[in-house]
């Protein structure tokens, strides 16, 4: 008879610290470089259109190379790549909590959430035509310029 009630005890003490225990948050949508895609059926919180910078990956590129102080630390240790950085487009295209993800220096790292400070508001994202917030990660390059370059054109051009 003790064990019985022992037993009860134990399971109501269980499942009271079950029920106590707050639910599970779902994680925010990151938005990776080059992972953007359609999808037929797409989840809930996954937006239809993604962000964009006015002028397009061009446009970024240009403000990179004209925004970016290469510090002076790096350049005598020759520190080239990119800053992988991490940032929130609000729903009126502000751009919000700039983040470190990968670091390359102290220095650089500083460099581009400066960098990121100064970014013009972006085209939201959209869901099913509204604009909503979304967290997105963007590679801050730093060292020679073949690392800016965003994209080259495909076309060739012959001079005779």
């Amino acid at each position: 008879m003790k064990s019985l009630f022992f037993l009860l005890v134990a399971v109501s003490v269980a499942f009271a610290a079950r029920a106590q225990q707050p639910a599970p948050t779902k994680a925010p949508v990151v938005l990776k470089p080059g992972h953007m895609r359609a999808q037929r059926n797409p989840a809930a919180n996954r937006p239809d259109v993604p962000p964009r910078f006015p002028g397009g990956a061009t446009a970024l590129s240009a403000f990179f190379q004209q925004q970016i102080q290469y510090p002076e630390a790096a350049r005598v240790n020759k520190v080239a790549g990119n800053v992988l950085t991490s940032f929130t487009i609000e729903a009126d295209g502000r751009v919000t909590n700039p983040r470190i993800t990968t670091g390359l220096s102290p220095e650089c790292d500083a460099e581009a959430l400066r960098v990121l400070g100064l970014l013009p508001p972006w085209q939201p994202a959209t869901r099913k035509g509204q604009p909503v917030p979304i967290q997105v990660q963007l590679p801050v390059p730093f060292g020679n310029s073949t690392n800016l370059q965003v994209g080259k054109s495909k076309t060739k051009v012959k001079f005779e």
